[in-house]
């Protein structure tokens, strides 16, 4: 294992993040503590829920209400996908 000082890492970060990302132990020391500098996973699925307080079910509706109202407003014209390309301005 790699050990750093905060200092030390902080200099150059983004060096140790490579290397951490490609699997070599980083240690942070900070005090009398080690941190290790690792990849990690993030898996958000229960997001909604903890930021918003609604249940999956309740998600689950409310895009399945979204993806009903974009179609319709698709339908009707009111609403484009944007193609990147903006609209050239009438001179006045």
């Amino acid at each position: 294992m790699k050990t750093l000082t905060a200092t030390e890492a902080r200099k150059n970060l983004s060096h140790w993040l490579k290397a951490a990302k490609g699997g070599q132990e980083i240690g942070i020391v900070f005090g009398a503590d080690i941190f290790a500098l690792r990849r990690v996973a993030v898996h958000a699925a229960d997001y909604a829920e903890r930021e918003y307080g609604v249940s999956p079910g309740q998600l689950d509706s409310f895009a399945e209400r979204t993806d009903a109202e974009l179609n319709r407003e698709r339908k009707t014209g009111r609403m484009a996908t944007f193609t990147g390309k903006l609209p050239k301005r009438r001179a006045g």
